[in-house]
C-alpha cells in the first residue's frame, strides 16, 4: 500500500472552501470527526459548530479519466445546536463527537451523529420529481375554494432539479450523564450502542424513549473513580461482542450473551508497565483515544499517545505489534503537559485488508505503517505540499545530529497543528484526513491509474 500517495482534492474546507491559501476561519469551523459511508461513496465530517458536511464521489467520466474518486459537496446541514442545562446549569456544545453510517438499505442513506449528550438518526435522501396538478391545491400548495373544483384530474410527476433532502428521523436523548465519546452500529443493523465516560447504553433505532444499560462502571463513591471508558466498538460481524477502552489502558472484552449487564468483562487486554520506564507521564500517555476492529474482526486497533498497537482477540498478555507514532516526543512530555498537548485524542484507523493502519501526529503530520513489510512512512497533509495530483513526499523528524535536507528538527514542529481525525475508504485505498478546518482526500497512486 505504501506506494506514492496522490492528492484528490485539496482546498476542501469544511463549510466554505475558501479558494484563498489561508482564509480565516473561527473555532465552529474546525472539524470535529470524519466518516466514509460502508460503500465509500459518500463521506461525511462533523465539526465544532454542530454541522455535518457529506460529500459525494464522482462518477467515472470517459472523457476526465482523472475524474473519478473526487469527492465534491454533496449536503450541508446543522445536526445539532447549543443548548443549556438548568438543572446542572451546564452548557451543552453543539460539536459534532462521532458520525456513523448505518449500512444502505434503500436508495437513501441513513447516519447517526452525536454531540457530549443527543445522537440523532439523519436520513439522506434525493429528489428529482415534484407532483404537479392537485385537485384540492393550487401550484403554490394554498388549498382551492371546493366551489371552483368542477373536474378531476390525476396529479402527474413532473422532473425537477436534484434536491438532496435532509429530515431527522429519530432523538435519542436523555440517556447520558456523561459526555458521549462514541457510537457504533451493531452488526445486526437493528441496534447501536452510545458510550459515555461511565456508562454504555444499548438503543434500538426504531425506539427512542429508553435504552439499556449493559456497561456500568461508575463506583458507589466517585472519589474512587479510577478510570473512564474512552471509546467503545461493536464486533465486525458477532452482534454479541463489543470492547470499550480505558484511561488505564486496558481493552474490555463482553460478550452480551453471557449477562444482561457487561460489567465484567469475557476478556481483559492489558500489557504489563515496565518499572524501569515509570514515570509521572505513564498513565496518561497509556490512556487509549480510539480503539477499532479489523474488519475480519479478528484484530483490535489502539491508539495512546506516543504509539499504535495491536491486539489479537486471542492473546490477551500482551499485543501483537506495536509502532512507535513519535516517539520523539518522549523527552518533550514535560512541555506538552503544561500546554495540555498530551491530552490530544488521535484515532486510528485499518486499511480495506487490514494490512496498513494510519494514525495522526503533529505538524499535520499522519504515519502509516505496513504490517506485512514493518516499513512506515511519515506524510503530510497542508496546502503548501498538497497540490491537486502531485505525489506526497515523505517527511521526516530529526532529533539532532545529521540533517537531511528536508528534514524538519523536533523543536520546529507546530503543536497547534495536529491530525486527530482520519478515516479510510473501507475498500480501496483513499484516506481522509482533518486537519483544524481543512479536509484532505487523497489516494494511492496504483489506485488512480487503475481507475485512469
Amino acid at each position: 500500500m505504501l506506494n506514492p500517495i496522490q492528492v484528490l482534492c485539496s482546498d476542501i474546507t469544511s463549510l466554505s472552501l475558501e479558494p484563498e491559501p489561508f482564509a480565516s476561519y473561527t473555532e465552529a469551523d474546525i472539524i470535529s470527526t470524519v466518516e466514509f459511508s460502508h460503500t465509500g461513496e459518500l463521506l461525511a465530517t462533523g465539526d465544532k459548530g454542530g454541522r455535518v458536511v457529506i460529500f459525494q464521489r464522482e462518477p467515472e467520466c470517459k472523457t476526465e479519466p482523472y475524474s473519478q474518486g473526487e469527492y465534491n459537496v454533496y449536503s450541508t446541514f446543522q445536526s445539532h445546536e447549543p443548548e443549556f442545562d438548568y438543572l446542572k446549569s451546564l452548557e451543552i456544545e453543539e460539536k459534532i463527537n462521532k458520525i456513523r453510517w448505518l449500512p444502505q438499505q434503500n436508495a437513501a442513506h441513513f447516519l447517526l451523529s452525536t454531540n457530549d449528550k443527543t445522537v440523532k438518526l439523519w436520513k439522506v435522501s434525493e429528489r428529482d420529481k415534484r407532483p404537479e396538478g392537485y385537485n384540492l391545491k393550487d401550484e403554490e400548495g394554498r388549498m382551492k375554494d371546493l366551489s371552483t373544483v368542477t373536474s378531476l384530474q390525476v396529479p402527474v410527476l413532473k422532473p425537477m432539479d436534484l434536491m438532496v433532502e435532509v429530515s431527522p428521523r429519530r432523538v435519542f436523548a436523555n440517556a447520558h450523564t456523561y459526555h458521549v465519546n462514541s457510537i457504533s452500529i451493531n452488526s445486526d443493523h437493528e441496534t447501536y450502542m452510545s458510550a459515555d465516560d461511565l456508562r454504555i447504553n444499548l438503543w434500538h433505532l426504531g425506539i427512542t424513549d429508553r435504552s439499556f444499560n449493559i456497561v456500568d462502571i461508575k463506583p458507589v463513591n466517585m472519589e474512587d473513580l479510577t478510570e473512564v471508558i474512552t471509546a467503545a466498538e461493536f464486533h465486525p460481524h458477532h452482534c454479541n461482542l463489543l470492547v470499550y477502552s480505558s484511561s488505564k489502558g486496558t481493552l474490555r472484552l463482553c460478550d452480551m450473551r453471557e449477562a444482561a449487564l457487561c460489567d465484567k468483562h469475557s476478556k481483559l487486554f492489558e500489557e504489563p508497565e515496565d518499572p524501569s520506564n515509570r514515570s509521572f507521564f505513564s498513565e496518561i500517555i497509556s490512556s487509549v483515544s480510539d480503539v477499532k476492529f479489523s474488519h475480519s474482526g479478528r484484530y483490535l486497533l489502539t491508539r495512546d499517545y506516543l504509539t499504535a498497537k495491536v491486539w489479537d482477540l486471542n492473546m490477551e498478555n500482551k499485543p501483537l505489534e506495536i509502532y512507535q507514532v513519535h516517539d520523539y516526543l518522549r523527552s518533550k512530555l514535560c512541555s506538552l503537559y503544561e500546554n495540555d498537548c498530551i491530552f490530544d485524542k488521535f484515532e486510528c484507523a485499518w486499511n480495506g485488508s487490514d494490512s496498513v493502519i494510519m494514525t495522526g501526529a503533529y505538524n499535520n503530520f499522519f504515519r502509516m505503517f505496513d504490517r506485512n513489510t514493518n516499513r512506515d512512512v511519515t506524510l503530510e497533509a497542508s496546502r503548501e505540499s498538497s497540490k491537486p495530483r502531485a505525489v506526497l513526499k515523505p517527511r521526516r523528524v530529526c532529533q539532532g545530529g545529521k540533517r537531511r535536507k528536508d528534514d524538519i528538527s523536533v523543536d520546529s514542529l507546530d503543536f497547534t497543528k495536529k491530525i486527530l481525525h482520519t478515516a479510510w475508504h473501507p475498500t480501496e485505498n483513499i484516506i481522509a484526513i482533518a486537519a483544524t478546518n481543512n479536509l484532505y482526500i487523497f489516494q494511492d497512486k496504483l489506485n488512480q491509474e487503475m481507475h485512469g
